[in-house]
């Protein structure tokens, strides 16, 4: 189903692309103490994990976007906001992001859904009583959707959320390379290029350095390198495979995806309709709120991050109450109480 969000965003932040650049760049870094987890992989690999201090309570996995890591300002927020509710907050940082890069040439994308089924899968053999949901940040957020889609497990985790998905990539991957958006993509590209720079000076990657110096556009980026390094061939083979609004009518968890119309990373083609929604999925669309922005207050010094108030707020019932009951009476519940613009 496709809701309307209760988001409204501060009268001095209205333009897309300041609510893109405020929260993630502007915004003051939230601090929290966390410990750091190392997972050996099955191919030879690692990833890290960080997690709140807390030992007790639900466990919450939060995925990251493109490019970002803990010190992203809306994951340490996000976990942040998580440890003062009481729940364990486990940021999964994809390969290579981090801190220190991957061992194996190939690294993550935004359909690498292999190392969050063997998180969950670890975590339910530790803990298989305790409650377990999801967050997912952009390339994150296709992530997670894709593996709930994939996998149609109504069991592994009570709920899951997914903010500001690029869930067509090939869409997306045009829509950055247009106008102002090019920005954003120019930074991120800028750090893609840096960490195959030091995979090719670590000797992990077999890559003429001048060949990565000239990719400028996340479709040349894909073309040469995540198609080929992950078993795709091509970008246009990866994004059709790997998108995951042809996941959604699969998805057999509580899930909550949050979009706004206004996002500069996409276009709203990028949306789907109703019937590509399985009956467990809630579609909140606002009309602003940029990527990963949302934030709303009456003034700069006084910035409400939304976001933070509105992901507990979907998950608590399913974390808290752990609900057994008529899935769809709990959902129907949730859409009601947003949390006040």
């Amino acid at each position: 189903m496709i809701r309307t969000s209760t988001f409204r965003p501060a009268w001095w932040l209205t333009n897309r692309h300041l609510q893109t650049i405020f929260p993630n760049t502007l915004r003051r870094q939230p601090r929290l103490a966390l410990r750091r987890e190392r997972l050996e992989l099955p191919d030879g690999d690692f990833v890290d994990v960080d997690w709140t201090t807390d030992s007790s309570g639900p466990i919450v996995i939060v995925l990251h976007g493109l490019e970002g890591s803990i010190d992203s300002r809306y994951a340490s927020g996000i976990m942040r906001t998580l440890d003062r509710r009481g729940w364990r907050g486990a940021l999964l940082h994809h390969r290579g992001c981090s801190g220190e890069i991957n061992r194996l040439a190939s690294g993550y994308h935004s359909g690498q859904t292999a190392d969050l089924d063997y998180f969950i899968k670890l975590l339910r053999r530790r803990e298989p009583g305790t409650p377990l949901a999801a967050v997912g940040y952009s390339l994150g957020g296709n992530v997670l959707l894709k593996w709930l889609g994939e996998t149609r497990n109504a069991d592994a985790l009570q709920a899951a959320v997914a903010i500001s998905v690029p869930m067509r990539l090939d869409l997306c991957s045009d829509g950055i390379n247009r106008g102002f958006s090019k920005v954003y993509q120019s930074h991120l590209m800028r750090r893609m290029r840096r960490t195959a720079l030091r995979k090719i000076d670590a000797g992990i990657l077999d890559m003429p350095k001048q060949a990565v110096r000239k990719l400028k556009t996340f479709r040349q980026f894909d073309d040469a390198l995540t198609g080929p390094l992950h078993g795709f061939g091509n970008a246009e083979t990866y994004y059709a495979q790997c998108s995951s609004r042809q996941f959604l009518k699969h998805i057999a968890t509580p899930t909550l995806i949050i979009q706004s119309r206004d996002d500069p990373f996409m276009t709203p083609e990028v949306i789907p309709s109703a019937r590509e929604l399985s009956g467990q999925v809630i579609l909140e669309l606002a009309e602003h709120g940029g990527h990963v922005g949302f934030v709303g207050g009456a003034w700069p010094w006084r910035a409400r991050y939304w976001l933070e108030d509105r992901i507990p707020a979907f998950l608590e019932d399913f974390l808290e109450k752990d609900a057994t009951g008529d899935v769809t009476e709990v959902l129907e519940y949730r859409q009601f109480r947003q949390p006040a613009p």
